[in-house]
């Protein structure tokens, strides 16, 4: 008999549905055949938006009891920026724990010298800022500016993307973080080399089929081949 499919639980820490939504949609590239199953959920018990240190307390066990309750999921992904609870979620499970401050923050840093962050408002970067001095990466951070936006206007809001893309221009122009654009011809490749490797440990692991004959054959639903982040039971 084969293994279970693995599965990875995105959790949005706060109650806002709409913000669930949006990471939904944006990790459906990411699903493939034969590939981990994505689930994104939403912690009931949160605040409507993480905005200040209050907010990102609030929600710390209730993070904790949700990983130490769910038998079912191989990895677990807190989608917040201020990584909230991510340290006591990892004592309670000896599954993977991701936080998307961390894991963003160390992807630039494998990108470029210094790097940029763009807040949701400006009572955050305070907050942001203490996170990055325990990181001890304080010095790599070109600047940090606000969208002087709510949760929710984020997620609702129709220039959302607009502001976001003035907001780093400044970042890059004025602040000095580094950008390196890709073309797409080689995001693509590079892309799709990254998911048939993906590809071949779950065909190994699932069918012990030759990965060289059958990885081609996985795409995810748009026919496109996209790079995951996979987590292989111990």
């Amino acid at each position: 008999m084969s293994d279970p499919p693995l599965r990875i639980r995105v959790v949005n820490p706060n109650s806002n549905e709409d913000v669930t939504r949006g990471l939904d949609a944006a990790l459906e590239p990411l699903r493939f055949a034969n590939g981990p199953e994505i689930v994104c959920s939403t912690l009931a018990e949160g605040p409507v938006g993480i905005e200040t240190q209050a907010d990102v307390e609030s929600v710390v066990m209730p993070l904790r009891r949700l990983v130490e309750a769910d038998n079912s999921s191989d990895a677990f992904v807190i989608a917040c920026y201020s990584d909230p609870g991510l340290h006591v979620c990892r004592e309670g499970t000896t599954r993977p724990v991701f936080g998307i401050a961390e894991c963003g923050v160390l992807t630039a840093l494998a990108r470029a010298g210094r790097f940029g962050v763009i807040a949701i408002s400006q009572r955050s970067i305070a907050r942001h800022r203490r996170y990055l001095l325990q990181m001890g990466l304080t010095d790599r951070l070109a600047g940090e500016r606000p969208l002087e936006m709510s949760v929710a206007e984020t997620a609702s809001g129709e220039q959302t993307l607009r502001h976001m893309v003035d907001v780093g221009r400044q970042l890059k122009e004025q602040d000095g973080a580094e950008a390196r654009p890709r073309r797409a011809t080689r995001y693509r490749s590079a892309a799709s080399r990254s998911s048939d490797r993906v590809r071949k440990v779950i065909l190994r692991r699932q069918h012990g089929e030759n990965p060289a004959r059958t990885a081609r054959t996985y795409q995810d639903r748009g026919g496109r081949t996209t790079p995951v982040w996979l987590v292989m039971r111990p």
